[in-house]
């Protein structure tokens, strides 16, 4: 009677122990594979930057990236930016209401854009649109076998498909961030002269007041970084599908939702860094 006890009292031990030990093995997995797959990012890193002293032999390859990154990405980047820039201004009004002269809606809705909205919004539209492609794209060729055929014929992967990426996201994330900064700041006084009726005079008078290059500087460095990570990611990830059709869809899903979320954590480092 008292084995049988004891025998009960030993397996209810160890499926507690079980239960306590599997998040905990769980966790340390995930972990595991975070810090291997942020080593494999640097990895892939370090090979673009060692390749780009081919980079004038095929600027071509760099121009034509920087016409679909940039150029083509221009409407929707209009259509985010007019009316992020309105709601801010909207938004912004409601909150000063009664506490702050809407005079100053031009100097608090400039800084906003300029510093956080334009960069970070910029930034997340182009993980959408920029780095799913180019991990769809990547992805499709690794999963058809078109990268071997590469490497087959001599040709690096990293420096014919990742460098072209990687430069003209890199370059185009800060023209698209001046732009949307643009438009943004439009839209905020299109809010405030027809909503709120103030005078251009007025919101602009203010938002130059308060403007400090240093802010748009801060706003521009973050955008160059956004945009590397945007194609640093989206070829990682795209060099690393596997599964045919069904993994390139994975993969597309995968370049946005881990490049969205290191932008957004970028994004506090370097505003901690620079403001």
């Amino acid at each position: 009677m008292k084995s049988a006890i004891g025998g009960k009292d030993l397996q209810h031990t160890l499926m507690l122990r079980e239960q306590i030990a599997r998040p905990i093995s769980t966790v340390g997995r995930l972990v595991i594979t975070l810090i291997e797959q942020s080593g494999a990012i640097f990895i892939l890193l370090g090979k673009i930057l060692r390749s780009s002293i081919h980079l004038w032999r095929n600027r071509h390859l760099v121009l034509d990236q920087m016409l679909l990154i940039g150029v083509y990405s221009l409407p929707l980047v209009s259509i985010i930016a007019v009316f992020t820039g309105a709601v801010s201004a909207w938004q912004a009004a409601y909150q000063f209401e009664g506490l702050v002269s809407l005079d100053y809606l031009g100097a608090g809705t400039s800084t906003a854009i300029f510093i956080e909205l334009g960069p970070v919004l910029t930034g997340i539209i182009l993980a959408g649109r920029v780095g799913s492609s180019i991990a769809a794209e990547l992805g499709t060729m690794k999963v058809t076998e078109q990268i071997d055929a590469l490497e087959s014929l001599a040709i690096d992967p990293v420096h014919y498909l990742a460098l072209p990426r990687f430069c003209a996201a890199t370059i185009m994330t800060p023209v698209l961030t001046i732009f949307a900064d643009f438009v943004a700041l439009l839209g905020a006084f299109i809010v405030t002269n027809v909503l709120l009726g103030q005078s251009a005079h007025i919101f602009f008078d203010s938002a130059q007041s308060t403007f400090e290059l240093r802010s748009l500087l801060g706003g521009l460095t973050k955008a160059v970084v956004f945009g590397a990570t945007i194609a640093l990611i989206g070829c990682y990830v795209g060099f690393q599908t596997s599964g045919g059709a069904e993994g390139v869809g994975r993969a597309t899903i995968q370049a946005f939702v881990l490049s969205s979320a290191v932008i957004l954590m970028n994004d506090y480092v370097l505003a901690t860094i620079i403001f």
